[in-house]
């Protein structure tokens, strides 16, 4: 079967909504994209049309993005290409849909702290307003690794970095 995979820039149009399915974790967001072009008579950028997909992921990706994404904020989505038509209330809609990969923040436009996880501690995917009632939820389930999504954070220490002569 041949796939149509995508790599897209923009933003997070909405927040990430999570649910626990039967197969895993999945989420979703709405992501806005919008091209920019430089206006060579004005001597600035100017926004072009904006493009607004939906974004589907599963598994340890899907808990990833609940606790590490917020609205507005520059992403990479990188995924298989959906595009799907309804109809509703009388007319035909279409809806683009990526069936996501990776994501990651685009850091052209910021700077990102990554933690790598493992199964078993949901307080590091906790979004920072929701990591006290994680651990107060794990807590109360015997251990931070009985609650929630079930990832752990691998302590790593950072390697040295070496003088430059």
């Amino acid at each position: 079967m041949n796939e149509t995979v995508v790599t897209l820039v923009g933003n997070a149009a909405t927040g990430v909504e999570f649910r626990e399915t039967a197969t895993g974790g999945m989420a979703r967001f709405r992501f806005a994209v919008t091209a920019r072009r430089w206006d060579r008579e004005q001597q600035l950028w100017t926004d072009g049309h904006t493009s607004f997909y939906t974004v589907w992921a599963w598994r340890t990706l899907a808990a990833n993005l609940a606790g590490s994404v917020s609205v507005g904020e520059p992403l990479l989505v990188h995924g298989r290409l959906k595009v799907r038509e309804e109809e509703r209330d009388g007319q035909r809609r279409t809806f683009v849909d990526i069936e996501a990969v990776a994501v990651g923040h685009d850091l052209t436009r910021g700077t990102a702290a990554f933690r790598r996880v493992l199964r078993g501690d949901p307080t590091l995917t906790a979004r920072p307003g929701r990591r006290d009632a994680a651990v107060v939820a794990g807590e109360a389930a015997g251990s931070p690794a009985q609650a929630a999504t079930g990832m752990m954070m691998r302590q790593e220490p950072l390697p040295e970095l070496a003088s430059a002569p």
